[in-house]
């Protein structure tokens, strides 16, 4: 009965909800990059770890964002949205793993041609502005989805925004991976730990 009453209160404040959610969310990452939080000193080893271990969860949820785009076209609507709460669950994961690699760890910096890095650069930019723009969206279009019936979802805004936050999230998360790529495979890159940065 909780869950219920939770549920409506929830369905009645999604805009509210999901701009406290936004806000607890930008401030853990400003927090981890501005404050001098306590997280464990990371060796270089256990950051590439953990940066392998973010691409992989990107990467999965790109697979279940487009996967969930397939299914709610094809009128999928119970698949999409498994997929889409999946990719939500992988986003949280990437969120605790990220914290902790920022904020115990050091920084990577590109080494590669001139023009590539400034490639390299303008993607890693686009997947950060694109990053902050989808949080609000996709906390927004998932709230509806989880507080509504499909039969009610028609009467929202959930089709509308679901489509930015998808594409804007999918295309952030694919950049994210590219960069990934070219830092950690295909080109080199100097490492300082954290005491230096």
């Amino acid at each position: 009965m909780a869950t219920a009453a939770a549920r409506h209160r929830l369905r009645e404040n999604t805009l509210a909800a999901t701009i406290a959610l936004t806000i607890v969310g930008y401030a853990l990452v400003i927090g981890t990059f501005v404050l001098d939080l306590p997280y464990p000193e990371l060796t270089q080893t256990q950051v590439n770890v953990l940066t392998h271990l973010i691409a992989v969860i990107n990467a999965a949820t790109t697979a279940l964002l487009v996967l969930g785009w397939y299914w709610i076209r094809r009128g999928m609507v119970d698949r999409h949205r498994v997929a889409m709460v999946g990719a939500f669950v992988l986003i949280l994961l990437f969120l605790v793993v990220y914290l902790l690699r920022v904020g115990g760890g050091g920084e990577k910096f590109f080494v590669g041609p001139e023009l590539v890095r400034y490639a390299y650069l303008a993607m890693l930019a686009v997947h950060i502005l694109l990053s902050v723009v989808a949080v609000p969206v996709v906390l927004y279009a998932l709230l509806l989805g989880l507080t509504h019936t499909p039969t009610e979802l028609r009467g929202t805004s959930h089709a509308r925004i679901g489509r930015i936050a998808a594409g804007s999230w999918i295309l952030s998360l694919v950049l994210g991976v590219v960069t990934y790529l070219l830092l950690n495979h295909v080109y080199e890159y100097t490492f300082e730990p954290l005491a230096l940065v």
